[in-house]
């Protein structure tokens, strides 16, 4: 497998994390959590296509059940979003209720990284150094985390009090297409 094409296979991978990352960006997020969440990606993104490398396909329904899992949070966390902005609470403590607690991120950053799971049973038929291509696939997932969530950032504040809405709106688009994937 070509560097580019290992590339294109990353930011494929990468392609939920950064929406999943604008949604949470546009309710407001510190600088300290753009950190978290985005090397909490990458480094699910790493260990995920590892396990399923060693793994292999005979824990491949735990995955599944995994997915459905992670997709009907982003659907709950969404619409818990949603509604707290239509009734005018919004967020009371920390900008975002999904990386409160260690449960979350750990929910958050499997979500998005299942399909690296499964990209995991084929690296090894690939004639592929199997070091650089989940350091790749991290770096590039970590690094689309981080620019999501700056992007959703601004996107919010420029939005305004609406932000809440779009995100919630997002992560439930997102729980939805994972659901729909499995």
């Amino acid at each position: 497998m070509s560097l580019l094409t290992l590339l294109f296979l990353a930011v494929a991978l990468g392609a939920d994390a950064f929406s999943l990352a604008i949604g949470i960006g546009v309710a407001g997020i510190r600088r300290k959590q753009i950190w978290i969440i985005s090397l909490t990606v990458l480094v699910f993104h790493v260990f995920m296509p590892l396990a399923g490398y060693m793994v292999g396909e005979a824990f491949s329904s735990l995955g599944r059940l995994a997915g459905i899992t992670g997709a009907l949070v982003l659907i709950f966390l969404g619409a818990k979003m949603a509604k707290e902005s239509l009734d005018g609470k919004g967020f009371d403590e920390e900008p975002h209720f999904v990386i409160a607690n260690t449960w979350g991120l750990v929910l958050l950053a499997g979500s998005v990284s299942l399909d690296a799971l499964s990209v995991g049973f084929t690296l090894g038929t690939q004639n592929v150094y199997l070091g650089l291509a989940v350091g790749v696939m991290g770096t590039v997932a970590g690094l689309m985390t981080a620019a999501g969530l700056v992007f959703g950032k601004y996107l919010g504040q420029w939005v305004g009090s609406k932000a809440e809405i779009i995100g919630g709106l997002v992560l439930i688009g997102i729980g939805v297409k994972l659901a729909y994937s499995l």
